[in-house]
């Protein structure tokens, strides 16, 4: 029985295959010869299996809008890469930078405002393709021929955002490690300021944006973290009435289950999340909260039905 197969080449790229010998199983890290569009390519696989099946039928890079039924069915890997195929692998990529710098001479000769961030040869040299930023649409037409020429290949340049060109070039961000996008995160999901203001994070751009200037995608990896825990808290901004009078809720520290009121009578105090609850309950009120009113709302459209 065939197994479906993760590829993943240089950057980010990746493809999925199926490797049909059951007699040699391959395995994760196996650098492999697969046929692309036009030739083919060395790349290492990530995930075999049930694993590549899933993350296969999750993606959108066969065909957008077609069912798994409608698309082409997968392309089998032809052979396992040899000590040669690596060798040749290993050249190109020590290659790249040259022609990068070559194809920068070139787009200056156009007079094109882009930035050339990174280039990738195919395995066997039917094509180069160059990846680039740029602020506006350009018409690098002109640009092609003059490279095609060049490197005798077909040529394919590729616009990317700042944030894919990050995860392509890789760096260290802010704490110390390789940025996320480059190493385990590689489907970029979207990220904006109201996540950093659920977190009360500063909005300053400098403190929490990343190396592509975006703001950073592990403000992401806590915010449901922080909604469920601020259900349990009343909302900022409110009014309610406690056993010193009305005072309204100025901020609230959820690590360590704190409420910070403050009243025009008695000034500011810090009091801790249940001490408020038990005031509250005790004045014969209920303490709103988000929770309380997710429940209350539970509660009618049970008695509802």
């Amino acid at each position: 029985m065939s197994q479906t197969v993760e590829v993943r080449f240089k950057g980010t790229r990746k493809g999925y295959f199926v490797w049909e010998d059951e007699a040699d199983p391959i395995h994760i890290k196996d650098a492999v010869i697969v046929e692309v569009e036009r030739g083919r390519d060395l790349g290492r696989v990530t995930a075999v299996g049930d694993v590549a099946s899933k993350k296969c039928g999750s993606c959108s890079g066969c065909a957008v809008g077609e069912t798994p039924a409608e698309a082409a069915p997968l392309k089998p890997i032809l052979r396992r890469a040899t000590a040669e195929d690596l060798e040749i692998h290993q050249e190109i990529r020590l290659s790249e930078e040259d022609v990068r710098q070559k194809v920068i001479q070139r787009a200056r000769a156009h007079e094109l405002l882009m930035k050339i961030s990174d280039t990738e040869w195919q395995w066997d040299r039917n094509k180069l393709t160059i990846y680039f930023t740029a602020d506006k649409r350009v018409d690098f037409r002109a640009l092609v021929r003059d490279l095609a020429s060049l490197f005798r290949t077909r040529i394919e340049l590729r616009q990317i955002g700042v944030r894919d060109e990050a995860a392509r070039l890789s760096g260290v961000g802010r704490c110390g490690r390789e940025y996320c996008c480059s190493t385990w995160l590689k489907e970029l999901s979207p990220v904006n300021l109201g996540l950093a203001k659920d977190q009360h994070l500063s909005l300053n751009p400098t403190q929490i944006s990343g190396g592509c200037g975006r703001l950073l995608c592990c403000l992401k990896y806590e915010h449901d973290f922080y909604v469920e825990a601020r259900k349990r808290f009343p909302k900022e901004g409110k009014t309610i009435r406690t056993a010193v009078g009305p005072e309204r809720v100025i901020a609230v520290d959820i690590f360590r289950e704190r409420v910070f009121l403050r009243s025009e009578e008695h000034g500011s105090r810090i009091i801790p999340l249940l001490q408020l609850k038990d005031e509250v309950e005790r004045l014969g009120e209920v303490l709103v909260t988000a929770e309380y009113r997710a429940r209350v709302a539970a509660e009618a459209a049970a008695a509802a039905a």
